[in-house]
């Protein structure tokens, strides 16, 4: 008979969604590269957010698609990106935030969590570009809106981020309510270190819709309770 412990589970590991989403990132993006420029513009005008699509003379009917890409194109914009680094950036840093909220939420809940955090980064940028005709493109709504979400618990006890080292998998590590986590100096410090380079993004990276990146930030810190299965060994029932 084996008496051994189990060994240690890995500080970190890819769950298969989020491969999957990275791949599809990638994948599209291959696409578009050998298609002529003109089919390209056409995905564009489908599939990336264009808020002049709900202003206007545009807004009855003015760009292909119709009601269906009018719906859709809050979510599939996040599936386009404007060049290999821009891929790259996303894909990496949804690999490091995404993958503790994937293996803690669980498939199901972990892709309606991506699709509702899509669709605050576009809601964010519409109010923000009311009628504006500029494509909105990239994942970046979403990889923010992870990356809120993974701070709800990867710094606290058992999380692992956390200084004095990792003793829970993220599966159970403690979710605090906001009004504790804000206590914690690293959550506080992580928080106002993001906000400001997406200040600093906005005033002076011409082209960045750092709008959507807060939508979907914000959403992912005060939505994550809806999401997180409520665990009463963590001495928080829910976070909130």
């Amino acid at each position: 008979m084996n008496f051994h412990n189990p060994p240690p589970e890995p500080a970190f590991n890819a769950p298969t969604t989020v491969l999957g989403m990275i791949g599809a990132f990638a994948l599209v993006h291959a696409v578009r590269a050998f298609l002529p420029e003109q089919s390209d513009i056409d995905i564009l005008v489908l599939f990336a957010f264009i808020p002049a699509r709900y202003a206007g003379d545009a807004a009855m009917g003015g760009f292909p698609g119709g009601l269906g890409a009018d719906l859709w194109t809050f979510v599939s914009y996040a599936f386009l990106h404007g060049n290999i680094t821009h891929l790259a950036m996303n894909a990496i840093w949804f690999l490091v935030f995404a993958s503790p909220v994937a293996w803690r939420f669980g498939t199901k809940r972990f892709l309606l969590f991506c699709g509702v955090t899509a669709v605050a980064g576009a809601v964010a940028h519409l109010v923000s570009h009311w009628g504006e005709f500029v494509p909105v493109i990239g994942a970046s709504g979403i990889v923010s809106g992870v990356t809120a979400a993974a701070i709800r618990f990867v710094f606290g006890r058992g999380g692992p981020l956390r200084a004095f080292g990792r003793d829970l998998p993220v599966h159970h590590a403690p979710a605090a309510p906001l009004r504790v986590a804000f206590r914690d100096p690293s959550v506080l410090a992580f928080v106002i270190i993001w906000f400001a380079l997406n200040l600093v993004f906005g005033a002076f990276g011409g082209g960045v819709a750092w709008q959507a990146h807060v939508g979907g930030f914000v959403a992912g810190l005060f939505l994550f309770p809806l999401f997180d299965p409520p665990r009463r060994r963590d001495g928080y029932l829910r976070a909130a």
